[in-house]
């Protein structure tokens, strides 16, 4: 780069092979910062988590915008608006998925995200889905299934079954996200994104009992908004914009990855067998298309 101009396209193709990369890493993290956190509660943890994950959104956004952000959050709509609870409800569920059961079961889980968008867009949309995309769906809810029925008393607290299905509510409304930015493609959904993080911490304070919070576990917790799922958002939706849709997603899949071998390795928290089965049947639905539609685009590039 020089001159402070962009790169070539190869430049910014390998660069958005990096930071979508980079933001699947930034995401497995979560299970495993959760697990070194020794006395705070689910309610503790969200809220610290929440906010530091407004503030790095709300950083990002003061710095592109140089400080001028009322136009970009009167923007947002009725739709954005309907973006902040519903996605401040989802980031409750992958906490409290992973509070009660393991790491792998919710982050095989949340990997149906792309499963739940085509649903959604073709119910409220009238997006049309294909015969490769239909029987990848069907082959990612066998997956989820057969974690379920494997996962019954399987948690960390005994709640393997109460935690796989609550983690499901974080990939139904991730799905929500993503139609609504279909719907407006152009417009800005990241200062929505932020008041998100806002919504999750007022309905998590709401619900504390008691604010003794150690300084190591706001620490952790704060960790995991600005690391986790701060830079984690941010990198992919960068690196979107110079990478095809399917390779995007493939990338994205370190997430599910990488997030059970850090617990496995580190805690020795060692996924059941049914659990990696339907995690092997997921990865291959989400997997499956993308590398299908790279290698069309390859033929036709040819």
């Amino acid at each position: 780069m020089t001159g402070g101009t962009l790169p070539g396209p190869a430049g910014r193709y390998r660069l958005g092979l990096a930071m979508a990369a980079g933001g699947g890493v930034c995401l497995s993290f979560g299970g495993l910062i959760l697990r070194h956190i020794e006395t705070g509660d689910g309610w503790q943890i969200l809220v610290v988590r929440s906010l530091a994950f407004a503030l790095t959104l709300l950083l990002y956004l003061l710095v592109r915008y140089r400080g001028a952000l009322k136009g970009p959050l009167l923007a947002i709509g009725w739709d954005g608006l309907l973006v902040v609870p519903i996605l401040g409800l989802g980031f409750v569920c992958y906490l409290f998925g992973l509070v009660l059961t393991s790491v792998a079961n919710v982050v095989f889980i949340v990997s149906t995200a792309p499963f739940f968008a085509a649903l959604i867009g073709w119910l409220v949309l009238r997006e049309r889905v294909g015969a490769t995309t239909a029987l990848a769906i069907a082959v990612a809810l066998g997956g989820v299934a057969l974690m379920v029925a494997g996962g019954l008393g399987g948690g960390p607290d005994g709640g393997g079954l109460t935690g796989m299905l609550v983690a499901l509510g974080a990939p139904i409304s991730f799905a929500l996200l993503i139609v609504v930015q279909r719907r407006r493609p152009a417009d800005d959904l990241v200062p929505a994104v932020m008041l998100s993080g806002l919504f999750a911490a007022l309905l998590a304070a709401a619900l504390v009992e008691d604010w003794s919070l150690s300084p190591r576990d706001v620490a952790l917790s704060a960790l995991m908004g600005v690391v986790q799922i701060g830079f984690g958002f941010l990198l992919i939706t960068l690196g979107a914009r110079w990478l095809p849709a399917a390779q995007t997603a493939l990338l994205t899949l370190s997430e599910a990855v990488l997030a059970p071998f850090w617990v496995w390795v580190f805690l020795a928290e060692q996924p059941a067998s049914t659990t990696l089965l339907g995690g092997a049947l997921i990865l291959g639905a989400v997997a499956g298309p993308a590398l299908w539609e790279l290698s069309r685009g390859r033929t036709r590039a040819a």
